[in-house]
This record gives C-alpha cells, sequence and structure tokens, in this order.
C-alpha cells in the first residue's frame, strides 16, 4: 500500500538512519534534513523500517489518501 510520508523537518537531527533504510525514498538536503524524493522508491516495508528507526520519531506514514495516520 502507498504511504503518503511526512517528516516534521523541526524535530529531524539528520542522523540519515532513513535514507539507509530507504535511499530511493529519503535523501539529507543542503541543511542535513531528510526530505522525501520517492514515496513510492522503495518497498512499504523499507519505508516502515526508515520511520520505525527514526531516532526522533519524525518520520509520520499516512494512508493513500492521508487521512489514516499509519505510523507511529
Amino acid at each position: 500500500m502507498p504511504f503518503q510520508i511526512y517528516v516534521d523537518r523541526d524535530e529531524c537531527i539528520g542522523a540519515g538512519t532513513c535514507v539507509e533504510c530507504a535511499p530511493r525514498v529519503f535523501q539529507l538536503d543542503d541543511e542535513d534534513i531528510a526530505i522525501v524524493i520517492n514515496a513510492s522508491g522503495n518497498s512499504d516495508e523499507a519505508i516502515l523500517q526508515a520511520a520505525q528507526d527514526c531516532p526522533q520519531q519524525c518520520i509520520y506514514l499516512f494512508d493513500e489518501s492521508g487521512e489514516e495516520q499509519l505510523y507511529p
């Protein structure tokens, strides 16, 4: 199931664990803050793992419609 992904840029510390887990979805911008480059670039499992491994828990996953928060 495709996710809508939101990164809370105020909370992101640029640890890069999301990039390690899902490199075709996330990258760090010039401020070393995570951004979404392609919400469907990796498997749902990899995207969920990226959100779960985020030390700040600042990656939010929503269902395809954006109405139901799936994580955290």
